[in-house]
């Protein structure tokens, strides 16, 4: 949890603090599942909020133009739902470190954590890109929720 927070921390531009929102949406799922004994669960959750995480730090330095996820348009830089070659990586990274950690503290399944966490960031974008701002209680701490459940649940079904 040190890594995803420490790096997190590192890689913001925005000098905000966080709220409880934030902090449950991006920390929630991983301290249940935690208190559940769901090790997997909790690396899965933490992988892909790292991922988004990282993929929205060091994508907003792309030279190239987002693309928005569900139909490949060029959007503005910081339009919900949109990516980039650089942030994608950068989000694959994210969801990598947290693997390679889990491993190296005896948790197996490194795989299915680092591909939970991709699939939570993948989630992150289609629903930023189609609910968020559009439905009333979907805003990015709902959305990063939704994306921190999938990398938990993912990686549970996957292991």
């Amino acid at each position: 949890m040190l890594a995803f927070f420490i790096s997190s921390s590192l890689l913001s531009t925005k000098k905000t603090s966080r709220n409880h929102r934030q902090v449950l949406a991006n920390g929630g799922v991983a301290a249940l599942a935690a208190l559940a004994g769901s090790r997997i669960a909790f690396a899965g959750a933490l992988a892909a909020a790292a991922a988004d995480t990282w993929a929205s730090e060091i994508g907003r330095h792309s030279r190239a133009l987002p693309r928005l996820i569900t139909n490949g348009k060029p959007v503005p830089a910081g339009t919900d739902g949109g990516m980039t070659l650089l942030g994608t990586t950068a989000g694959i990274a994210g969801a990598g470190l947290i693997a390679a950690l889990s491993y190296v503290l005896g948790q197996r399944g490194a795989q299915a954590i680092a591909i939970a966490g991709f699939l939570g960031m993948i989630v992150d974008s289609l629903l930023g890109a189609t609910v968020q701002g559009k439905v009333r209680w979907m805003d990015n701490d709902a959305v990063n929720l939704a994306a921190t459940l999938t990398g938990a649940a993912c990686a549970a079904l996957i292991a």
